[in-house]
């Protein structure tokens, strides 16, 4: 498992180094620079700022001048946040997208979990077909869309919920379901799929036939062997819900990771946007590599060499 682990390591630290190569020359092989777009800077007051963040310099240059930060956990200053480095935002904006990033979540499992187990139960009845439209519907319909749906209905129409804002715990019910439905619908369909294979198989048979409950059959037997493909999910869903997805935050005006990063985008912040990438890619390996070990504690026969 050390040797494995340490492989791990090494994978993500290349990867890593791949995606802030790319992001880097990508951006910068954009025309222009965050000042040029500044109709009321003079151009003494531009070349102080390019000079300032390095950007007078070759992309090579600048790209040398980052890794050297990089080296020193340093992400460095936000261009258009003044006064404020990019950890600074990270550290302010990261903890209010994963409190709404691990509500989700919840709300996720706890629903699609047993709707899965009943859909795999009830498999081609019409209850099931019922379940398999909803989540179609459900992956198929954007976030974005949804949002504004509960919007209508519960914010505007009911008047019950508020529009924008996570100051107290009702902000975070519109946010949190808008982004649970697709979450939770993709889930579903995979421990359906996932549970009816298992429920397939002799073993399965074979605890009916010793006089099993179904409750056991159930969450014993089939819900523990079925739980591989469903983990496989669950990793990188997790680390996309508590990074913020960034449209739901910016409709809803939450100060979370996303408001940053789509303002980020907006003012070609190229250290802001650097900084949120790395951060995203560090939790999302970092959930990947969870997820390898829960298969060895999941499945005994499983092991990493």
């Amino acid at each position: 498992m050390k040797k494995y682990l340490l492989k791990r390591l090494v994978f993500i630290f290349i990867s890593l180094f791949l995606l802030i190569t790319i992001t880097f020359f990508l951006m910068h092989a954009v025309p222009g620079n965050p000042f040029s777009r500044e109709g009321k800077t003079s151009e003494a007051v531009e070349e102080k700022l390019n000079e300032r963040f390095h950007l007078d310099q070759p992309a090579t240059v600048q790209y040398l001048y980052y890794l050297k930060g990089l080296t020193e956990f340093d992400l460095g200053p936000s261009i258009k946040f003044e006064n404020y480095d990019v950890t600074d935002l990270i550290g302010k904006g990261f903890p209010v997208s994963a409190r709404l990033g691990l509500l989700a979540t919840a709300v996720m499992v706890i629903f699609s979990i047993p709707i899965g187990i009943a859909a795999a139960v009830n498999r081609g009845k019409i209850s099931d077909k019922i379940l398999l439209a909803l989540t179609t519907f459900g992956i198929g319909v954007p976030s974005f869309v949804m949002a504004s749906l509960l919007i209508r209905i519960f914010a505007i129409e009911l008047e019950i919920l508020p529009v924008y804002g996570v100051d107290e715990w009702k902000g975070y019910v519109l946010p949190a379901a808008a982004l649970s439905v697709g979450a939770i619908a993709n889930l579903t369909r995979r421990v359906r799929t996932s549970v009816s294979t298992v429920l397939c198989m002799d073993y399965i048979v074979t605890a009916r036939a010793k006089g099993a409950g179904r409750f056991r059959i159930l969450f014993i037997h089939a819900l523990r062997n079925s739980l591989i493909p469903i983990v496989t999910v669950l990793g990188p869903t997790i680390a996309s819900l508590v990074t913020g997805t960034f449209v739901i935050e910016k409709i809803f005006a939450i100060p979370g990771m996303g408001r940053y990063f789509v303002e980020a985008i907006n003012n070609r912040d190229y250290t802001m946007i650097m900084g949120i990438t790395i951060f995203y890619a560090i939790i999302l390996n970092g959930m990947m590599l969870v997820v390898d070990i829960l298969y060895s504690l999941i499945d005994p026969r499983i092991r990493y060499e």
